[in-house]
Parts: C-alpha cells; structure tokens; sequence
C-alpha cells in the first residue's frame, strides 16, 4: 500500500519511508529518517536527524523525535535515536538523540504509551509495555524496564534504573533506583506497597505473587538491614523464585553503583555502557531493518 504524504509535509531526501506511512500537514522528516510501515505521523510533527523508527507506530501533533541532545558535552557527533513496533507518541513528546559518552543511542522498544509534554533525554533506554503519563521527565542515561507505568509530573534523576513492572506515582522525584514489582510516589520518591494490580494483570502466578510479598515484607516490613534480608530471602528459598531472584538482584545491583543507582558506578568509564536486562536485551533485536 502506497503512503499517503500531504502536500504541506517536508520530506528530505534521503529520507526511507516505508509502506503504508500517513504523513500529515506541516510535518518535517529529516533526510537520514526511516519510517517502518503503516506508521501515522500526524500534523505538526518534526522527525530528524538519525531517527529509526519501526512499524505501526502513531505520532501526535507537535512532537519532536530526533532533536539534539541538552548536553553541554554533545559536540554534533554521530548518534541516533531507535524506536521499535506498535508504540503511541502523544502530543509535544520530545525523544533526543543519544551522546558518545553514553552509548549514542536513545531507545523505545515496543508497546509503549507515552503521553503528551514528556521528554525522554540523551542516552535513555526504554523496554516495552512501558506507560509514561502526561509531563513526566527522564534525565539523561535512565533505564525504563519492561512494564513500569510513571505517573503524571513525575521526574527521574539521570543514571536511575525504573524495575520491571514498578508502578511510580503523580508528582514524584525519583533520584535512586526503583526496584522491581514495588509502588513508589513523593519527594522524595518512597516505597508505599507492591504493585499487586500491575502483578496480577501481567500474569504472575499466585505462588510468584507470594513468594514476592515474603521477601517484601523482609525488605520494608522488618528490622533487617539490606543485606539480613537477602540472607533470609536465601534462607527461606524465595531466591528460588525467578521474581524474587531479580527484586534481590536490582537491590544488589544499587548498592554496587553510588547514591543509589548501579549506573553511576559506569560514570567513569569513557564511554557509559548498559549492562544487559531484560529489557535491554529485547532492545538488542532493534535494528534499521
């Protein structure tokens, strides 16, 4: 199927647009754009630089993907941005590029909702399933894993990883890391509870669910330090469970990095580079194919 490009729209040359591809008025796609199919790019919008963005995604009005990053170290190197398959990119979004010092790339994987005013900074990675409410704001090197939901307004700290299925509240300041399966929300950013609806509506078992609100409660709800609480997890055999194997390991993960996010303890490497997750892993199948 033909794309469908209103006369208004500046499509660069060079730039690959694929099958399908709805491109409304007044829209900008810069010359080393790719555009998967069935994509629709609404009015307003502005695709630049080296932007990869895969298939059936939508793009509201006003966003900008693409744009260089706010970073006083960026100096016009080469760097991209990569988005996958079925994502929704609400009204004013914006999505920089990348930086050499953190990789060079800036990616959002499939599936995700990302609602209007949002800005994903330089370097960010982000899995799948992923909900980003109106206004919230990620500093630079953040990792999102997969499923987490960040409520309006909230405002994460460069270098934070968000755990898998983690559930952040309206108006939060999240400068340390948040560990999967947990709700936290306030200024700073505290834990109030699992995130037992976002568990049970991913599928979790029953045994799973339980096995996580154990080592929960060894973790928030007793006297244990840290690292009493992960002997006892051992002790009781939850560390069995794979959930609860990876709730302790994001906890042992933030104590090896500083001030409470693992990725500050790569900051002083040259080029910052992303250990791999699950998230990051299914990011890894993310090409310009």
């Amino acid at each position: 199927m033909s794309s469908k490009i209103h006369p208004t729209a500046v499509i660069e040359k060079g730039a690959q647009i694929g099958s399908g591809v709805e491109i409304g008025p007044f829209c900008v796609v810069g010359s080393k754009v790719v555009i998967g199919d069935d994509c629709r790019i609404l009015q307003n919008t502005s695709i630049i630089n080296n932007t990869t963005i895969g298939k059936n995604n939508i793009v509201h009005p006003g966003a900008v993907i693409g744009g260089e990053p706010q970073d006083l170290k960026y100096t016009g190197e080469n760097s991209e941005v990569i988005i996958g398959n079925n994502n929704t990119i609400r009204e004013c979004v914006t999505i920089n590029l990348g930086t050499v010092g953190g990789g060079g790339k800036t990616i959002l994987g499939d599936d995700n909702l990302v609602m209007a005013y949002t800005h994903i900074a330089h370097d960010c990675i982000l899995g799948n399933k992923i909900i980003l409410a109106n206004l919230v704001q990620l500093a630079g090197h953040i990792v999102i894993e997969d499923g987490a939901i960040l409520s309006g307004l909230a405002a994460v700290h460069h270098f934070t990883t968000i755990g898998r299925l983690s559930f952040i509240g309206g108006h939060s300041a999240v400068r340390r890391d948040i560990p999967p399966f947990v709700l936290f929300e306030g200024n700073p950013a505290k834990e109030h509870g699992l995130n037992l609806v976002g568990l049970k509506r991913n599928g979790l078992s029953r045994e799973s669910i339980r096995a996580i609100k154990n080592a929960y409660k060894l973790f928030y709800r007793s006297d244990l330090n840290r690292q009493q609480a992960i002997e006892k997890v051992k002790e009781a055999g939850l560390i069995d469970v794979p959930e609860v194997a990876e709730l302790v390991q994001s906890f042992v993960n933030s104590e090896n990095g500083r001030q409470g996010r693992a990725l500050e303890a790569s900051r002083s490497t040259d080029i910052f580079t992303v250990a791999p997750n699950k998230s990051k892993e299914s990011m890894a199948t993310i090409s310009k194919e």
